[in-house]
């Protein structure tokens, strides 16, 4: 797969979605592409995707050629998530109980 020519702009709901992750006591990377972060969390890493609601491509849940692309091919884990609390249930949901937040 070869590298966009262009530095994409993040999600503006990106930084949320990561601060929530770091209160629960997720490690976040943010890798930007081909997807934008890489999580840790329980001994276990997750690759999610960010989308927003506000522009065409989280409206209709298409990424970027190179995302497309990499989704298709990726044999692990990836997920896309549009919310905090998605990311949040995502994470935390292997596990079957509920975390409490880092005050």
């Amino acid at each position: 797969m070869s590298k966009p020519r262009y530095k994409l702009a993040a999600d503006e709901n990106q930084q949320e979605i990561v601060n929530a992750l770091e209160k629960i006591g997720c490690s976040v990377f943010i890798l930007g592409t081909p997807v934008d972060l890489l999580v840790g969390f329980g001994k276990r890493n997750f690759l999610i995707e960010v989308k927003s609601r506000n522009t065409d491509y989280g409206k209709k849940d298409r990424g970027t050629p190179t995302q497309r692309q990499f989704f298709t091919s990726w044999r692990g884990q990836v997920r896309k998530v549009w919310t905090a609390e998605e990311a949040i249930k995502l994470v935390t949901e292997a596990y079957g109980r509920k975390i409490k937040t880092r005050e």
